[in-house]
């Protein structure tokens, strides 16, 4: 199979992907455990590839009632692709959840959780893996712990990196409280405590304010940017709903004090969507998407402040009119697939939304903040959406259980859009700006009962569903000594030669019969060239936003699914020279 893979591919592609000075190698069909629900890259070093495969479980310690958590598999490849060990931990797990693998300072660590039910207790616990064998080195160490008071309380925790992933971040809060308190604890590659733990607590009721994001700086101060609701009149009387009012940029100091609250106002205008991220150690950088009305439903501009992270002041701000009449226009006529009648109404409708403004979408999205050789960044963003719908499916139960009618499919459909690449330099002015027309959509089946139920997924700073959407959006890493950035995304042979607003752009749904394709970016002067990298006919569609790169070498996943047995996979690199 390995040679299948390997000689179908490059007899496909070798002629282009050598125009586009890249080499792409597949290794052979990779099995996936039974019940699989994705397969990523999550590390790259020079002694091999570590993946996770993905495993759907139940938990119901959160709240009463079960509900979907995520297991995993520790995969680890060689250079040559070739599988070096996987293990899934189930014996050292015994009594614990698993929640994620965690890489810091050179090492690799498992997380873990236990809970216990008479003391309403959950702990969060850490064990080191051997990277050379994938076996646990030394016994479990309790790292973090919190209580709650009654069931309805909820307990939400992150793991996550400060600002240059020197120390591990584990971040915290139980809602349900009268306030919102939030617990900061950094650890070291040792799981030392790296200071005192920080508690965080402002004057908001707890259904006003939504966390969106935590930045630890090297310094020990903290930003936090949260949403600030308020209630509005519904349109019955006596009925109320939580509408956005405004977003909060706060810096804490290393003992929970404010130390300031950034003004991110522009006059005259509303913050749609932010991202904030400290710069290789240096100044925190804040980009923003503005409309200029409240309830705006299109961007019209973009402002990205530079902050000094020591004393929260405000190094300069920059910011840029997108208002552009020059939407990407989208052709219904060849669609690569169908879609059902209630995906249908939903594109009509944000379609519709989308005509009847001048702006740009407000669903774009920050995604990536890529350094230049110029001291400069370039910011990439995405449009995005994602809804649900339930379909009722009949037959397929049984009358002995009393459920003979059928059952309820809940569907989650995410909607990647047109790319946004822009480029701020190293004094804070915005340069260039492009934007790159792309229409992916894609649908997976999250869920089936005997009655109808909703389904949403949250984005906030706690969210964390599994790797959805798996073949829609796209990746973005740098290219040494080039000068260039390169975007990698999926996408209809017919979108082949989009690349400028205004060009009409054709859904694509069926990612098995869809091209990769390379957006090579220039990072000084903004200029930027699509080509075809391969396609996804010959091989498992690959997942380019679930990959990650070292140095010029990207890492990939492909998967194609299979209505019986099991799920065919490669995992392949595009070494870029």
């Amino acid at each position: 199979m390995k040679k299948f893979f390997l000689m179908m591919f490059v007899l496909a592609t070798s002629q282009l992907v050598n125009a586009q000075k890249a080499t792409v190698a597949w290794g052979g069909e990779f099995k996936m455990k039974k019940g699989s629900t994705d397969l990523s890259v999550i590390q790259a070093e020079k002694d091999g590839i570590y993946l996770k495969e993905g495993h759907a479980a139940l938990k119901s310690y959160f709240v009463i009632g079960a509900t979907t958590r995520e297991s995993a598999t520790l995969v680890k490849l060689d250079n040559s692709l070739e599988e070096v060990y996987r293990n899934d931990f189930n014996k050292e797990l015994k009594g614990k959840d698993y929640e994620d693998f965690f890489f810091l300072q050179g090492k690799l660590f498992l997380l873990a959780t236990k809970y216990d039910k008479g003391d309403k207790r959950l702990s969060l616990h850490a064990a080191e893996i051997s990277k050379a064998d994938g076996a646990l080195t030394g016994e479990w160490t309790e790292i973090d712990s919190w209580s709650k008071e009654s069931n309805k309380e909820v307990i939400n925790f992150k793991a996550d990196y400060n600002g240059d992933s020197s120390h591990m971040i584990v971040a915290s809060t139980v809602e349900g409280k009268e306030k919102n308190i939030y617990n900061i604890t950094a650890f070291d590659a040792k799981l030392k405590k790296v200071g005192k733990a920080v508690q965080i607590s402002n004057e908001f009721e707890p259904k006003t304010f939504q966390l969106e994001d935590i930045v630890y700086a090297t310094n020990g101060n903290i930003l936090m940017v949260g949403r600030e609701m308020e209630y509005q009149e519904g349109k019955k009387k006596k009925t109320k709903f939580l509408d956005f009012k405004n977003y909060l940029v706060r810096i804490y100091q290393p003992d929970g004090r404010l130390l300031k609250e950034i003004n991110t106002n522009v006059d005259g205008k509303w913050l749609l969507s932010t991202k904030v991220s400290q710069i290789k150690g240096r100044e925190l950088v804040l980009a923003a998407f503005y409309s200029n009305t409240k309830k705006g439903r299109e961007v019209n501009g973009m402002m990205v402040q530079r902050i000094d992270p020591a004393n929260g002041e405000i190094i300069s701000t920059s910011r840029k009119e997108l208002n552009t009449a020059l939407i990407s226009a989208v052709d219904d006529g060849n669609d690569d697939d169908d879609e059902s009648k209630q995906e249908r109404k939903e594109r009509e409708r944000l379609e519709k939304i989308k005509a009847e403004e001048d702006g740009f979408s407000r669903n774009f999205r920050f995604r990536n903040f890529i350094p230049t050789s110029d001291g400069g960044l370039a910011i990439l963003a995405e449009e995005y959406n994602s809804y649900s719908y339930s379909v009722y499916q009949a037959g397929g139960g049984s009358s002995m259980s009393g459920f003979s009618g059928g059952r309820w499919v809940t569907y989650r459909v995410y909607s990647s859009g047109d790319i946004m690449m822009s480029k701020v330099d190293a004094s804070g002015n915005l340069g260039w700006l492009h934007v790159l027309p792309k229409n992916q959509e894609e649908r997976i089946e999250v869920g089936n009962s005997n009655m109808g139920f909703g389904f949403s997924v949250g984005f906030d700073y706690f969210d964390n569903t599994l790797g959805f959407p798996f073949y829609s959006g796209f990746a973005g890493m740098p290219v040494a000594g080039k000068n260039s950035i390169v975007l990698l995304f999926n996408d209809g042979s017919k979108n082949a030669d989009v690349t400028k607003l205004g060009q009409k752009v054709r859904r694509t749904m069926r990612f098995s019969k869809s091209d990769c394709y390379q957006v090579t970016l220039d990072s000084e002067k903004g200029s930027y060239t699509r080509t075809t990298l391969f396609t996804n006919d010959d091989i498992p569609p690959a997942m380019p936003r679930l990959g990650t790169n070292l140095g010029n070498v990207f890492f990939v996943v492909g998967r194609q699914e299979r209505l019986l047995g099991k799920s065919k996979i490669a995992v392949g690199k595009v070494t870029f020279k």
